[in-house]
């Protein structure tokens, strides 16, 4: 489990000490779980686009279309654009041994730009036997919406000199906002790994001499959608990998002239020269020095990776000693050893 909980340590350290200020700080890098825990028996993943208006909803969602200017296969472009982004972004995790893109669901309920009802477990459990997968990511929806802003300008037209002049003529600016909501189903545990919305906006221009002119002068809007949608889908893919947070940690560097040489130490980088120095303080007469000997002791044994060790020094410094720091620290290093033991479940 060391080697799990091993905390990528940061050489730049951040010291922020004045004259008078009995402690320093120090950056360093934690991992912490995924968004999305995947456990460790999950080797299988598939994919489905539950993002297709049902009948009942098509007629709607033509006139959708109409109104917002959309192109008739923009929504299902970009939602087959933002499954293949997930797609590449699982596969190129390397956790998992198939991810399975499965089509012809014709039986599962669809929806229309906002979340629908959850699948049954019943059906999770059916389509996961079927495709021979343990996990269900889905889209559970996918819409684009633009919204139209038209004005009067002068435009730039060539004349037949070659020469460009002012004539009266349109601009128009589309805003597409990409909306897509995510669920990823878990059969194993009857639970919802994963339930979340994402948005994206597109800005598209063009000019002309009339309207129609200018809507033809906005030039790549398709493949934009497509674009930004490949990539909404990869970061969520993003979800299933561990992350690594900075995060800061005071220790004392007052309290006689082991804390002060080790301060010089810990300075340069020599974590385990300054933690020497430390322990010579565990047992000095004076509680005060002894529970700040312990509670560096402790943050020594977390950059290290040894939680345990570093929560028997902390809680030391406090029951033995009375330093408050030491418990408000105590939470920390328990919350940081439960996210250590969801690693080792997920064996990142």
């Amino acid at each position: 489990m060391k080697n799990v909980t091993r905390i990528v340590f940061s050489l730049g350290i951040c010291i922020v000490l004045s004259a008078c200020s009995a402690t320093s700080q120090l950056t360093m890098g934690v991992k912490e779980p995924a968004k999305i825990p995947i456990s460790s028996h999950v080797s299988r993943i598939g994919i489905i686009n539950r993002s297709i208006p049902e009948e009942a909803n098509k007629s709607l969602d033509k006139i959708d279309k109409i109104l917002s200017l959309e192109g008739l296969m923009l929504d299902q472009l970009g939602a087959n654009a933002a499954l293949n982004g997930l797609k590449a972004e699982l596969q190129r995790n390397g956790r998992f041994a198939s991810v399975t893109h499965i089509d012809s669901l014709e039986s599962i309920g669809k929806g229309l730009g906002v979340f629908p009802a959850q699948l049954s477990w019943d059906e999770i459990d059916n389509i996961c036997k079927a495709n021979q997968v343990d996990v269900i990511f889905s889209l559970e929806y996918y819409d684009t919406n633009a919204t139209i802003q038209y004005e009067q300008k002068m435009v730039p037209i060539p004349n037949p000199l070659g020469i460009k002049a002012n004539v009266p003529g349109h601009k128009i600016t589309i805003r597409t906002a990409l909306v897509n909501g995510w669920r990823v189903y878990d059969p194993y545990t009857k639970y919802i790994l994963d339930e979340a919305s994402y948005n994206d906006y597109i800005v598209s221009v063009g000019e002309g001499i009339n309207p129609f002119k200018a809507v033809e002068t906005i030039a790549g809007r398709k493949e934009a959608v497509i674009q930004s949608s490949h990539k909404l889908g990869a970061t969520y893919g993003l979800n299933v990998s561990a992350l690594t947070r900075q995060v800061t940690r005071k220790y004392y560097v007052k309290g006689g002239s082991n804390f002060e040489v080790a301060q010089r130490r810990a300075q340069t980088g020599d974590w385990d020269g300054a933690s020497e120095l430390w322990a010579k303080e565990l047992n000095n007469p004076n509680p005060k020095i002894a529970g700040r000997a312990c509670y560096n002791m402790a943050i020594i044994n977390e950059i290290n990776g040894d939680l345990d060790t570093a929560m028997v020094f902390a809680a030391k410094s406090y029951t033995d000693y009375k330093n408050k720091e030491a418990l408000l620290y105590m939470d920390i290093l328990k919350y940081r050893k439960n996210q250590v033991l969801q690693l080792d479940e997920e064996k990142y």
